[in-house]
């Protein structure tokens, strides 16, 4: 027997971590953050343990939280005071997000980066305004079809007052994540128009159709009224697909590409990674969160272990941003 080629040899203690091939440190996390203008006090979010959405009062104070874990980046998502079927109060100049970003840029040193879509504030639960049309209920009268969906390029206008809103109140980088064809273009029009060139985008480039995303639904009370998203998120069979999604976005003028979910789509990944040579990012997302946190529960797995086993997979596969509601917790230990 040959026994020439001994790769044991490197994986001795003080030798293992001189070859490691992979490095995860706190600056590689994206620290998600719900605010939430419908509250005076913070309210646990039962599908995701260990976080919570806050009044508009504690957002500075939940970010210097998320700094002092060694953690640089947030990302805001926000839970509006009132909803409409046009999703208006995402971009009023004195809605939840912009409010946040204010005060969090003004008190903090934060890197603070936005989502820009509707689902939170619409009333139907979807990522824009809807197609016209109504259904005939013989029972029930008028209503709305369940089969429409979003109509795409009336979603655009508002995803660029979005845009511009958010950075006028001081987001140092947004990120659309509708789907929606064309976005990625209409907000770098606008950005630029209004004197933001220097804001970048991370684009939600390549988006999936997942079942994974039920706890963030909870957590930002933006679940759909009827339907679902399958118009226009992606079909989770298609990989093809994913990267004629992100070559768009890249000819549009993205500058960080995101793909989520993250760890069922790592396939998906390490092809952007290899693709393209702009910075990948991926969503860690919430039902990814959820699930190791029950088994957790159950003493079927050591949570720690799990969870940093997941976002060196992650980073292995080759995102360089890594969005996870992890990050505390990880870069703690990091």
């Amino acid at each position: 027997m040959d026994l020439t080629h001994r790769p044991r040899r490197l994986r001795q203690d003080r030798v293992r971590g001189l070859v490691s091939e992979t490095r995860l440190e706190p600056s590689d996390l994206i620290a998600p953050v719900f605010v939430d203008a419908t509250t005076d006090e913070r309210r646990p979010i039962e599908s995701m343990p260990g976080h919570e959405r806050v009044p508009i009062d504690d957002a500075v104070a939940r970010v210097e939280e998320v700094r002092e874990t060694g953690v640089e980046a947030v990302m805001l998502f926000g839970i509006p005071e009132s909803k409409d079927p046009e999703g208006r109060r995402a971009w009023a100049e004195d809605g939840v997000v912009q409010e946040a970003v204010r005060r969090i840029t003004d008190a903090t040193d934060a890197y603070v980066i936005t989502d820009v879509c509707l689902c939170e504030y619409t009333d139907h639960g979807h990522c824009g305004p809807l197609e016209d049309g109504l259904r005939t209920d013989d029972d029930h009268g008028p209503a709305r079809d369940p089969t429409l969906t979003v109509d795409n390029d009336a979603t655009l206008e508002s995803l660029e007052r979005i845009a511009v809103s958010h950075a006028a109140a001081g987001a140092d980088m947004v990120a659309p994540s509708g789907m929606m064809d064309g976005m990625v273009a209409a907000i770098r029009t606008a950005l630029d128009r209004e004197g933001h060139e220097h804001v970048p985008i991370m684009s939600y480039a390549a988006k999936y159709e997942s079942a994974f995303y039920g706890p963030f639904r909870d957590a930002a009370d933006g679940a759909p009224a009827f339907g679902n998203r399958r118009h226009y998120q992606m079909d989770p069979a298609n990989a093809r697909e994913a990267l004629r999604e992100v070559r768009l976005d890249v000819e549009q003028g993205a500058d960080v590409l995101m793909v989520k979910p993250a760890l069922p789509y790592l396939d998906i990944v390490g092809t952007v990674r290899r693709e393209f040579d702009h910075p990948v990012a991926a969503y860690n997302v919430s039902g990814e969160y959820a699930m190791l946190h029950a088994a957790a529960e159950k003493g079927w797995l050591d949570l720690e272990a799990v969870a940093l086993e997941s976002l060196l997979s992650i980073k292995r596969a080759g995102a360089d941003l890594i969005l996870t509601y992890f990050a505390e917790d990880v870069a703690e230990r990091l």
